[in-house]
């Protein structure tokens, strides 16, 4: 791991803390070029409640199940009706009657339209100590799961939100500790699944090292097939209004996940450009502002990803010929 040093690169990370701050955010953020592991962050080893983003290391354990053949890809799981609202992800969380859906098909649904149903069908099936027992044989950096994501949804806070909208936003901003406490289970960070934006990015540098020459010498041991699988439904997620808009480009692909609850905004994913070089981008974060829709934010915290990822990309070193993920410009999607 190298870091960059000087005036300049310091200047960047001074202004991109002041633009957070000016915009209500307290944020942990981590760049890394997968390749050098040359990387710049904003308190990255802060621990924060992340949401759907959960979602990727219980996809993970659960294809290396199927690649096992401890489960099989194409056994139907009837999923039950998740509560109908008039907001939400889409998926089976919002269906009104049970369905039979194919194993893999859930996976998908879990990472590519964060369906929190499919997920804890998954669950069901890999509960959370099993996931951190397959994630700790493939070497994998360890998330420990508290809980399934239809566990929290049902406090006195949620059930006034329903009554009065913005109310469960106001509680969310000024009912958290300096530690982490919150009378919102979702929030509180001695209740519910926690992590650090440093954990997210070794966990996703391991599935996109995967079929990297070195990797067999290295403590990367996800199965290429599985990291490919995985990749594809990261590449494929539909929720693109937070950090796509700076990274997605007809150079450029971007793969990720996002998490998104009350006044917690996340999203750990990839940028591989059309040169090979490929970038690791975590950011997470959590608002001051009692709102649910804050379209500023989302510009901010695309900006502050995208400043210091291109802050990364100009002092990394060269991609060396032949690495992975390169190709030509005719391969540019």
């Amino acid at each position: 791991m190298t870091v960059p040093t000087g005036s300049a690169a310091a200047h960047v990370v001074r202004q991109v803390r002041g633009e957070l701050a000016d915009a209500g955010l307290t944020a942990g953020i981590l760049v890394r070029d997968l390749d050098s592991g040359h990387e710049v962050g904003i308190d990255p080893h802060l621990d924060l409640p992340i949401a759907s983003l959960v979602k990727v290391p219980v996809a993970l354990a659960t294809l290396e199940r199927i690649r096992r053949g401890e489960l099989d890809a194409a056994a139907t799981v009837t999923v039950e009706p998740g509560r109908v609202t008039t907001a939400g992800p889409p998926g089976t969380t919002r269906f009104r009657h049970p369905a039979s859906v194919a194993l893999e098909d859930l996976v998908y649904l879990a990472v590519s339209l964060s369906d929190s149903s499919a997920c804890d069908a998954l669950l069901a099936l890999t509960p959370p100590a099993q996931v951190g027992r397959v994630l700790r044989e493939l070497a994998v950096p360890g998330i420990e799961i508290r809980h399934g994501l239809g566990e929290l949804g049902d406090t006195p806070v949620e059930a006034l939100e329903h009554l009065h909208p913005g109310l469960g936003h106001a509680f969310a901003t000024m009912a958290t500790t300096a530690n982490g406490g919150s009378v919102i289970r979702w929030l509180d960070v001695s209740v519910t699944t926690t992590s650090s934006a440093r954990v997210l990015a070794d966990l996703l540098a391991a599935v996109w090292r995967a079929d990297s020459a070195d990797s067999a010498d290295s403590a990367d041991r996800v199965d290429p097939a599985v990291s490919a699988r995985l990749r594809e439904l990261l590449a494929a997620n539909v929720h693109r209004q937070r950090l796509a808009p700076e990274f997605d480009r007809d150079a450029s692909t971007w793969s990720s996940k996002t998490g998104t609850v009350l006044n917690l905004r996340h999203e750990a994913g990839v940028v591989e450009h059309a040169d090979g070089r490929r970038i690791v981008v975590v950011v997470l974060s959590r608002s001051a502002v009692a709102a649910g829709a804050q379209p500023a934010a989302e510009i901010v915290l695309g900006r502050a990803a995208r400043r210091l990822h291109d802050l990364v990309r100009r002092t990394a070193p060269p991609v060396r010929a032949g690495a992975p993920g390169q190709r030509s410009s005719s391969g540019v999607r």
